[in-house]
């Protein structure tokens, strides 16, 4: 087994691991349980809205929404496909030699997702955000951004933005 580079005791680094799995099991399932009851949307869908939003012209590479939504273009496929049955985001061709394919947010689509914002940060914040002190969340982006690079180096990718 290789050293530990966090340098605590490895019980510590247990319960620390534990805590972090219990974020990643339970969070996305009570956001996602909130967004359908007020939204009808799931949290993948808001996040791949929210992504589109952020861009000055609401499109991005499907490759570079499946990176910074952690999911393979095959699930991310599926549920456009979803959304541009409901009118809210549209695919085209990115010109050119490749498979390369653009998604771009409509009208509707950002309307939508806009109407969902409030909502979504007042579950954040009553879910997560609340429950840190002021300096944990300093703390929390290192750590995210530090994580991120370390699953994928090449494409660190975080909602919107490589940093």
């Amino acid at each position: 087994m290789p050293p530990r580079r966090c340098g605590c005791p490895a019980g510590e680094e247990r319960k620390a691991w534990l805590a972090t799995a219990a974020i990643m099991f339970t969070l996305p399932a009570a956001l996602d349980a909130r967004l359908q009851q007020e939204a009808n949307l799931t949290f993948f869908e808001y996040m791949v809205l929210a992504v589109l939003g952020e861009r000055d012209d609401r499109t991005m590479q499907m490759s570079d929404i499946a990176a910074g939504v952690a999911a393979s273009l095959s699930r991310l496929s599926h549920v456009v496909t979803k959304l541009e049955k409901q009118g809210l985001l549209c695919r085209s061709r990115v010109p050119g030699s490749g498979r390369r394919t653009n998604a771009t947010l409509t009208d509707a689509g950002y309307a939508k997702v806009v109407a969902a914002a409030p909502d979504h940060v007042a579950a954040v914040r009553d879910y997560f955000m609340d429950a840190l002190e002021p300096a944990d969340v300093a703390t929390l982006q290192r750590v995210g951004m530090a994580v991120a690079r370390c699953i994928n180096p090449a494409r660190p990718f975080f909602h919107g933005a490589t940093r």
